[in-house]
């Protein structure tokens, strides 16, 4: 399969599993298409035409053609300097590797980060949050999010990649996505009833049972395991954590449970105030998760050989 194909059924299968539903998806895509019409022509120049026709800012082909024929791929969570050097290692001792996938993204893909954070206005509104309500809170969070990452180095792994010649791309919403309709499916089928309940059924999970393993799995830190469930919110997807603001709001909605990736000491703090339970499914564990979501996908049509690197660990749901 070449890299255009890859980096094309990524962003499908994010969009079949984005929160919001394809029709908000596309009417997204229009709005962008609008945003640039409007340009004047002397900055159509510096538009990203790629939004255009990917919901995902932070899902992109950083470097390399995209007629690359891909049968091997080297895969991480994470993906900078130390991971491209081991890759140029490993092709150096004769193993083949076609093509570099980081989740976390890196590149203009980090720098775009902050666009697909919309997503949790939007999943908001869906709650019942008023859309005013929505968009001002997470308004103040996207500017917070944009201005921390201004003065990154996003480069760094790029160049990188340029420089030793290795295709690279990140996939990060795009799979985000899939662990929060996976995780949603999942809970309306078990119906838990307290959040210990919660926890035995995400233990069931690969990716989680093996995180366990490693002391970093599931943990409740909000509540306790016989804390009656309610209402769940899973929030995995969005670019980064939303406004701390939100758990007030999501409470007022009748939401008593939000079980997430991670979690800030602030958000944290906000979440015990509004009496809103919380797990923490972990980390890396639902990014490998995602990864594997998407990988599954894409394998329906070509299997390739994984090397497994930087938290990910390649798991099959769905046999070829």
């Amino acid at each position: 399969m070449k890299l255009l194909d890859i980096y094309r059924e990524a962003i499908n299968i994010g969009v079949k599993n984005d929160p919001r539903g394809r029709d908000r998806v596309e009417e997204a895509l229009k709005e962008a298409k609008n945003r640039f019409q409007e340009l004047p022509e002397k900055e159509k120049v510096f538009f990203d035409k790629e939004k255009l026709t990917n919901p995902y800012a932070d899902t992109r082909i950083l470097w390399g053609s995209s007629n690359t024929e891909v049968k091997s791929i080297f895969v991480g969570i994470d993906i900078e300097g130390p991971e491209m050097l081991l890759v140029d290692r490993l092709k150096d001792k004769g193993s083949k590797v076609d093509l570099v996938i980081a989740h976390h993204p890196e590149g203009i893909a980090l720098a775009n980060l902050a666009d697909v954070m919309q997503i949790h206005s939007d999943i908001l509104s869906g709650l019942g949050v008023s859309v005013s309500v929505a968009e001002s809170i997470m308004s103040e969070r996207i500017s917070e999010v944009q201005r921390r990452l201004m003065p990154a180095n996003h480069a760094r792994s790029f160049d990188f990649a340029r420089i030793l010649g290795i295709p690279f791309m990140t996939i990060h919403t795009a799979a985000d996505n899939c662990v929060t309709t996976y995780l949603k499916s999942v809970f309306d089928r078990e119906k838990p009833k307290n959040m210990g309940d919660i926890i035995g059924i995400l233990l069931k999970i690969e990716e989680y049972k093996e995180s366990y393993r490693f002391n970093a799995g599931p943990k409740i830190i909000v509540g306790s395991e016989k804390s009656k469930v309610g209402k769940i919110l899973v929030d995995m997807t969005g670019g980064t954590e939303p406004s701390k603001e939100i758990f007030a709001n999501i409470a007022n909605a009748g939401i008593s449970t939000v079980v997430c990736m991670h979690i800030s000491e602030e958000h944290f703090k906000k979440a015990k105030e509004s009496h809103v339970n919380v797990i923490i499914a972990g980390h890396i564990a639902s990014d490998s998760l995602g990864l594997n979501l998407v990988f599954d996908y894409i394998e329906k049509k070509e299997k390739f050989n994984f090397v497994e690197c930087s938290g990910f660990k390649r798991i099959r749901r769905i046999k070829k």
